[in-house]
C-alpha cells in the first residue's frame, strides 16, 4: 500500500539515534556555542540533504527547497543559544525547519474552504478503519523509480501542508511518531491519526501504482 510505496520511491536517510553519534552533535554544539565556526558548519554538512529533501518532499519545488534549508540553518545558528538540550540536536532542527516551511506555505497559499484540521483529526481517532488499521503493505508494480518519484510528489503536494509533514518526516525521513510529535508539538495519536489519513488520500492520489487486488 501506501508506505510501501514511498519507500519504495525514496530511501529513508538513517538518523543519528546512537549514543556515539548523539554525543557528537552535542560536542559540535558546544563548541559552536563557544564561537568555533567549523563545528556549526560540521554540523550543517551532517544535516544538510536530509533538511533539503524535507522541504523538497513539501514544496515540490527545488529552489524553494534550497532557500527553506538555507533559511533553517539560519535560523539554528542564531537561535542556537536556545536550544536546551532536552531532546536531540536533529529533533530541535527539523522542528525549526517544519516551522519555516509551514510558515512559508501557509504565506504562499491558504486553501479555501478547508475543513478545520483539528475536526479531521478527532473524527479520524474515532474511525474503525484507523482503530483496527494495521501496516500490511504490498509490492508496487513495475514501475521506474523516477516515475514513481514524480507521481509522490505530485500527490503530495494536494495534501494540506500538516498531513504532507508528517508522510515526509514518518515515510521518506524515517523518525518515529515519538520524534515527530515533539518536532510538530502535538501528540503521538494526533500523528498518528494524521499519518492514517494522509496515507488514505495517497492511496486515491496513486491508485495507479497501487498493487491490483486479485
Amino acid at each position: 500500500m501506501v508506505a510501501s510505496l514511498v519507500s519504495s520511491a525514496v530511501q529513508a536517510v538513517s538518523l543519528p539515534a546512537d549514543t556515539s553519534a548523539l554525543a557528537e552533535d552535542a560536542a559540535l554544539v558546544a563548541r559552536a556555542r563557544a564561537n568555533d565556526p567549523s563545528a556549526f558548519d560540521a554540523l550543517v554538512e551532517r544535516y544538510k540533504q536530509r533538511i533539503y529533501t524535507t522541504c523538497y518532499h513539501m514544496t515540490s519545488n527545488h529552489e524553494d527547497a534550497n532557500d527553506l534549508a538555507q533559511e533553517t540553518f539560519i535560523r539554528a545558528f542564531k537561535y542556537l543559544d536556545r536550544f536546551k538540550g532536552d531532546s536531540s540536536f536533529y529533533t530541535w532542527l527539523y522542528r525549526i525547519a517544519v516551522n519555516t516551511t509551514l510558515n512559508f506555505l501557509a504565506k504562499r497559499r491558504r486553501a479555501a474552504n478547508q475543513c478545520s484540521l483539528d475536526d479531521v483529526d478527532a473524527d479520524i481517532q474515532n474511525d474503525p478503519d484507523f482503530i483496527a488499521a494495521t501496516r500490511q503493505e504490498g509490492p508496487t508494480g513495475q514501475v521506474s523509480a523516477h516515475e514513481l518519484m514524480e507521481a509522490l510528489n505530485v500527490a503530495l503536494q494536494k495534501l494540506s501542508p500538516p498531513h504532507r509533514m508528517v508522510v515526509t518526516l514518518y515515510d521518506v525521513q524515517g523518525f518515529s511518531h515519538a520524534e515527530i510529535a515533539k518536532i510538530m508539538n502535538c501528540s503521538e495519536g494526533t500523528v498518528r491519526s494524521r499519518l492514517f489519513y494522509a496515507r488514505l488520500q495517497l492511496q486515491q492520489l496513486l491508485k495507479p501504482f497501487l498493487p491490483k487486488k486479485a
